[in-house]
């Protein structure tokens, strides 16, 4: 099946400044264990009671909680105003700006693309169609210097036609001809999607076709005329969560309300709701159709639908499927698997019949591929006869094929650039090929198509570089965390600096859901950043996939001030170093980095300067009662439980405000749209820094949801507002 998502990016930093400012003397850091973590006496809203009632008694802003409402919308009136006025009433604004914008929509950038019947699709932002244009041309032109591109769909006009602020979030086509297509748009960039079928052969909406409300759904297509889904059915059919647990078949002219049930969960799993996947061979005929039920972020059950009725399979709970080779199925393991007698490594690509996985034992289940101690598996593409995976070995990726032999699998490396992040892109199956793309901090993106049975690659297009890198040179380093576990990071700097600690530097971090952030090329970055003299400086701390799952797994739950003890050694190492210095160093985060860099700020703010914080998880205590929270449980705990309160009430940073401490003016930004991350956590931090006297800035944007992917022109002003504020914190 054909798929064209555009749902929520990874979090990716695309921040810059311009230089000036005099070099400060070097500063002696303070080690991460010369500072204390938690001052001695409670801060002074810190819940005396870490009961859920406790800390709801304890929070005197829980109206900014409600996402419209008077008191909140009146704060965020009142923030914008402020942050407004300081960031784009800057000088500098204006040019960065442009300069981002001329950047988001280049016209010479590479057209993403995917595999859409005999052709290839495409959507694409510009200028001219800021909402962007869902298009298609040949694999021919395609490669050709003169593409022609066919129009299917024109959202901006969309818009403009129903009077709404439609953002695109993707396709999903019916195999094999992928005529038949679902059309998901947002209301303004939300996660929840509306949902309507569309015919590419006449390029519009199926008159009567499928339609479904605004909602979280989980849909895959059965046949010409029936859909798999999970949604919400009406009252009791969503977890706590908001994510629907009862899957039902839905035939063509039927209403939601008479649609057969064929799999139900629970109300209390966990997770992001039950979905159901449709896997096909290259002819498009049904192998095998799958249930995954969530029971918390990361541990789920898999069941079969097979003979009209599901079948539990026989799968460790933490488990990732990649698709299926006629009866097999193939997937990865994040635990040890004890299987006949022995185990399979946490890590590994294996390989199982489906029958077998039905049945109490599974003597067929082989590892294709066992990652070593410094490797991870990346992406997987199942072909008809061979899998191709990426491999990264030290965070840096590479390609390989494997394909059954006599005895096991053969392993087959193919050729990528050196030093490179690896990625792969859409598959067909029919044709045997795959798209990849490879990059570097350094080296703008080049996409090629690979034959995956002649395990070869032939570039397609090559992005031009967007800034000068001949300037700066990438090395990477480690840096001793508190219990001893080496960090790596990766460093992008002027090549003559000057090691005096003098360079003004962003420190990016995620660390969690077992997310990797290999080498990227970030021109806006590159552009407003490194041109002008900056450091970019990327920590793969742990809760990422780096190193497969034992490094995400290693800092969940009672474990989490690991990963954020990480990333503060690896600031006091750029200061070891003379890479950078307290006065010129900057922290980025979003979404989950945003607990990061809370922490961050609130544990060790004498390591920094500026952090900016969005989208952010903030209020540890409190996530979980605002939507989508409860489905992170997996990863952080449930503060509802005494025992994991206690451990994240240790480092939630909105209770650790303090009146007396010396942090630096922080930008605090996100979405109201957003209805992944709420941004309830964000107007809550802003405003208890700002009732103890911390100058802050605070700027809500209207459109864009968590992903910002709404409009490049709307995000050309918010790359803008982030450069200006580490400019006046790093630079000046």
């Amino acid at each position: 099946m054909n798929r064209l998502i555009l749902s929520a990016a990874l979090p990716a930093l695309l921040l810059a400044a311009c230089a000036g400012g005099p070099a400060p003397m070097p500063v002696r850091a303070l080690s991460v264990d010369e500072v204390p973590r938690v001052m001695q006496t409670p801060p002074p809203h810190f819940p005396a009671d870490l009961s859920p009632a406790g800390v709801r008694a304890a929070d005197d802003h829980l109206a900014l909680e409600e996402v419209e409402g008077a008191e909140a919308m009146a704060f965020v009136t009142e923030s914008n105003r402020r942050a407004l006025s300081a960031l784009e009433g800057d000088r500098r604004y204006e040019t960065f700006r442009q300069q981002a914008e001329a950047i988001l929509t280049a016209t010479d950038r590479i057209p993403a693309p995917s595999f859409l019947g005999d052709g290839i699709g495409n959507f694409w932002q510009d200028a001219a169609n800021p909402k962007g244009v869902w298009r298609r041309t040949t694999l021919e032109s395609y490669r050709s210097g003169e593409t022609r591109w066919e129009t299917l769909l024109d959202i901006d006009a969309l818009a403009r036609a129903e009077g709404r602020d439609w953002v695109f979030k993707g396709a999903s086509c019916l195999a094999p001809d992928e005529v038949r297509c679902l059309i998901n748009l947002s209301d303004g960039g939300k996660d929840a999607v509306v949902v309507r079928e569309f015919d590419t052969t006449t390029r519009s909406f199926v008159d009567g076709g499928f339609s479904l409300p605004e909602g979280k759904h989980r849909i895959s297509w059965l046949d010409a005329d029936t859909l798999l889904v999970a949604t919400d059915f009406g009252p009791g059919t969503l977890t706590e969560s908001g994510y629907p647990f009862i899957v039902k078949s839905l035939t063509r002219g039927q209403t939601l309300a008479g649609a057969t049930e064929v799999y139900r969960g629970d109300i209390g799993d966990g997770g992001y709701g039950v979905s159901p996947s449709v896997y096909r061979n290259a002819a498009g005929a049904v192998e095998a159709v799958i249930f995954r039920r969530p029971l918390d972020t990361f541990r789920a059950e898999t069941w079969r639908w097979v003979g009209g009725r599901a079948v539990k399979l026989n799968l460790p709970e933490r488990v990732g499927i990649n698709g299926t080779m006629g009866d097999r199925l193939v997937f990865s393991v994040d635990e040890d698997w004890p299987v006949g007698g022995g185990a399979l490594p946490s890590g590994a690509l294996v390989i199982a019949g489906l029958d077998g996985l039905s049945e109490a034992g599974t003597s067929d289940a082989a590892v294709v591929f066992a990652p070593g101690e410094r490797q991870s598996i990346d992406s997987v593409r199942v072909m008809s006869d061979s899998i191709l995976a990426v491999v990264s070995d030290n965070v840096v990726g590479t390609l390989k094929r494997f394909d059954p032999a006599s005895g096991g699998w053969r392993t087959t490396d193919i050729a990528v650039p050196a030093n490179s992040a690896v990625g792969l892109g859409d598959s067909s199956r029919s044709r045997g090929e795959v798209f990849v793309s490879t990059q570097g901090f350094l080296t703008p993106p080049t996409l090629s198509l690979a034959d995956v049975d002649a395990a070869t690659t032939t570039e397609l297009r090559s992005a031009p570089p967007k800034f000068d890198a001949s300037t700066h040179v990438v090395e990477q380093f480690e840096a001793r965390s508190s219990d001893g576990t080496m960090i790596p990071y990766f460093v992008t700097r002027p090549r003559d600096m000057a090691m005096d600690g003098s360079a003004p530097t962003i420190l990016f971090g995620y660390g969690g859901f077992q997310v990797s952030f290999p080498p990227a090329y970030k021109p806006e970055m590159g552009r407003l950043w490194l041109e002008n003299g900056g450091v970019f400086v990327q920590a793969n701390i742990r809760g990422g996939g780096e190193f497969g799952p034992q490094w995400h797994q290693s800092v969940l739950n009672e474990n989490r001030q690991l990963a954020f003890d990480d990333f503060a050694a690896v600031a006091a190492d750029l200061h070891r170093r003379g890479i950078s210095s307290p006065r010129r160093t900057g922290i980025y985060g979003r979404s989950n980095g945003g607990v990061l860099t809370s922490v961050t700020m609130t544990q060790h703010p004498e390591l920094i300067n500026a952090a900016v914080i969005e989208s952010p998880l903030i209020d540890m205590l409190r996530y979980h009662e605002l939507p989508a929270g409860a489905s992170w449980i997996g990863e952080y705990g449930d503060p509802r439980i005494p025992e994991e309160a206690a451990w994240i009430a240790r480092y939630s940073a909105y209770q650790h405000l303090r009146p007396d401490a010396d942090y630096p003016r922080v930008y605090i930004t996100t979405n109201t749209r957003d209805d992944r991350v709420h941004p309830g956590h964000s107007r809550k931090f802003a405003a208890r820094l700002g009732e103890m006297g911390h100058d802050h800035l605070y700027f809500e944007d209207t459109a864009g949801g968590h992903s910002n992917d709404a409009d490049p022109v709307a995000n050309a002003r918010r790359w803008a507002r982030h450069y200006v504020y580490l400019a006046q914190q790093l630079m000046d």
